[in-house]
C-alpha cells in the first residue's frame, strides 16, 4: 500500500493552494466543501475561482509566491504549470512537515485527492495513487450507481441514535448485532425508499423492543473457493464482513483472507500433510467456545466444506452442543480447478459421470476400491493424492485401466502461478519427478484429458495479457 487512507478534518483549518487556473479551481472546489479556509496564492486568479474564494470565506492573492505563506497551514496544494515552482512548493512544505499535492506529479506529493463518492457524512475515497487515474473514475462511477443517495440520511438516523444504542447494551458484539440489524433490515429499506419519517418511528421501535441480553452466537461453515477471491459468492462474503472471528485453512488465499473483516479476529487452524497446527477436536471446540461467548464465527475452508472438508464433522458437533450455524457452499476444486486447466469433467464424447475420490483416506493410506474407478466413459478426480501419485497410477493400472489413459496434474489451479502437467497414467509419475509442482493440487484421469491443449482458455488469456502489454 503506497499511501495511507486518512480522511482531514478541515472545517475551519487553513489550506494553501498554489496556482489560479482551472486546475486550481477543480481542487478549490473540493477544499471549499470541507468547510476549509483556503487561500490562493496566483500571479492571475480565474474569476470562477475569485468568486468561489469571495462565497466560502477564502481569500485570495494575487502575487508572487513565499514560503511565508505555509504559515499555519494544514496542507499545501500546487497547481501551476511552472516545474521550478511546484518543485519549490513541494520543498518548502517537505521541510515544514506540511502535507502537500502537486497536481498530476505523484513525485511530488505526500498526499494524494482521491475520486470521492459523498454520501455525507458517508464518504469513500478511491485513489490509484496516481497510476490509473481513468481507472480510478471508472471505479467511482460503479460506486455512484450501487450507493443510492439515501445512505445519506440513513448515516444521519444511526448517527442520532448512537448514544441510545450504547446506552442499552453493555457490549460492543451487542451493539454491533443491533446495528447490524438495523442497516442491513427493514429501517434501512424504508430510509432508502425515501420514507425518512417511517423509517425513525421503525427504528425507535426495534430500539424499544431490543434484548439488551448477550446475543445467541452463530457459525458460518464457508466455502472459499479454490482461491480467486472472484469466485467466492455474495454470500460468503457478506458473512465474511459480518464475522466476529475467522477460522481459516491453509488452502484459503490472502486474496480471499483481504476480504475479512478488518477487525475480525483472525485464527489460522490450516492443516497441511503430517503437520496439523490444531488438531480437529480442537478445532471443532473453538467453534462452540467463540459461539458461546456470543461471537460471529466464521469457518472458512477452502473448495466445498461438505467436498473433503470435514465440514460434516464441525457441525455434528455444533448440533451436539446446540450452537446454530449455517453453510455457505463454495466452488470445489475439482470443478474450478479442471475448469481453469481447460479439461471439462463431462464430454458426450469421453465421460458421461465424474467421480470425486481422496487420495488421503483416515489411516493416510490410499487403501481405496481401484476397480470401479478404473472403468471407461468416466472421469475421475483424486483430491490430496499427490504424494501417492505413484502408487495411484500403478493401482489403476492394475484394476485394468489402460496404462495409455490420459491423466494429468493441476496445481495451484485459479492462481496465478497455477501449472498444469499432462501426460498418461503410465508417464504422469515421471514427468512430476521433473517438474516438481507443488501441492495443492489434483489428479483428473480420464479420455477428457485430451481437450486441455484444445480449451487452455486460463493460459491462452494469461499469454495473450503478456502480448498485449508487450
Amino acid at each position: 500500500m503506497d499511501y495511507l487512507p486518512l480522511f482531514f478534518k478541515l472545517e475551519n483549518r487553513n489550506a494553501l493552494l498554489v496556482g489560479g487556473g482551472q486546475v486550481a479551481l477543480r481542487k478549490a472546489r473540493m477544499l471549499v466543501r470541507t468547510k476549509a479556509i483556503v487561500t490562493v496564492i496566483s500571479r492571475e486568479i480565474d474569476p470562477q475561482l475569485a468568486e468561489l474564494l469571495a462565497d466560502n470565506n477564502g481569500v485570495a492573492i494575487a502575487g508572487e509566491y513565499d514560503d511565508s505563506l505555509l504559515d499555519d497551514k494544514l496542507l499545501v496544494t500546487a497547481a501551476t504549470d511552472d516545474e521550478a515552482l511546484n518543485k519549490q512548493v513541494y520543498q518548502d512544505a517537505v521541510a515544514r512537515n506540511i502535507p502537500v499535492n502537486v497536481v498530476d506529479n505523484p513525485a511530488l506529493c505526500t498526499f494524494v485527492f482521491p475520486a470521492i463518492v459523498d454520501r455525507s457524512p458517508i464518504v469513500i475515497a478511491i485513489s490509484s495513487g496516481g497510476k490509473a487515474p481513468v481507472l480510478v473514475r471508472v471505479l467511482r462511477a460503479k460506486l455512484e450507481t450501487l450507493i443510492p443517495n439515501g445512505y445519506s440520511k440513513l448515516a444521519v438516523l444511526a448517527g442520532s441514535f448512537r448514544d441510545r444504542v450504547k446506552a442499552k447494551f453493555a457490549t460492543i458484539n451487542q451493539r454491533r448485532s443491533f446495528w447490524e440489524t438495523v442497516l442491513q433490515g427493514q429501517v434501512a429499506e424504508t430510509m432508502l425508499a425515501g420514507r425518512e419519517q417511517d423509517a425513525y418511528q421503525l427504528m425507535e421501535k426495534k430500539l424499544s423492543d431490543a434484548d439488551a441480553k448477550m446475543p445467541a452466537g452463530e457459525v458460518y461453515l464457508v466455502g472459499a473457493g479454490p482461491g480467486d477471491p472472484e469466485l467466492l459468492t455474495f454470500k460468503a462474503l457478506r458473512l465474511m464482513q459480518q464475522a466476529d472471528v475467522v477460522l481459516y485453512d491453509a488452502l484459503v488465499s490472502k486474496e480471499v483472507m483481504e476480504l475479512c473483516r478488518r477487525d475480525a479476529d483472525l485464527v489460522f487452524v490450516g492443516k497441511n500433510r503430517a503437520n496439523h497446527a490444531v488438531e480437529q477436536g480442537n478445532i471443532n471446540q473453538m467453534l462452540v467456545d467463540h459461539a458461546r461467548k456470543g461471537r460471529r464465527v466464521v469457518r472458512l475452508k477452502g473448495g466445498d466444506p461438505f467436498i473433503f472438508g470435514r465440514g460434516g464433522e464441525e457441525l455434528q458437533t455444533l448440533r451436539e452442543q446446540g450452537i446454530p450455524f449455517q453453510v455457505v457452499p463454495g466452488i470445489t476444486a475439482a470443478s474450478a480447478c479442471s475448469t481453469y486447466a481447460g479439461i471439462p469433467l463431462t464430454h458426450r464424447d469421453f465421460a458421461q459421470s465424474v467421480t470425486f475420490v481422496t487420495g488421503q483416506q483416515k489411516n493416510r493410506s490410499s487403501e481405496l476400491d481401484f476397480a470401479p474407478l478404473a472403468r471407461g466413459n468416466q472421469t475421475v478426480v483424486f483430491y490430496m493424492g499427490l504424494h501417492n501419485l505413484a502408487d495411484i497410477c500403478t493401482k489403476l493400472v492394475a484394476a485394468g485401466q489402460s496404462a495409455q489413459t490420459p491423466a494429468a496434474i493441476v496445481s495451484r489451479g485459479t492462481a496465478v502461478d497455477q501449472s498444469v502437467l499432462v501426460g498418461t497414467l503410465e508417464t504422469l509419475v515421471g514427468q512430476q519427478a521433473t517438474a516438481q509442482l507443488p501441492a495443492p493440487a489434483l489428479i483428473i484421469v480420464g479420455q477428457v484429458v485430451l481437450l486441455q491443449e484444445q480449451l487452455n482458455w486460463f493460459a491462452q488469456n494469461a499469454l495473450l495479457e503478456i502480448a498485449d502489454q508487450a
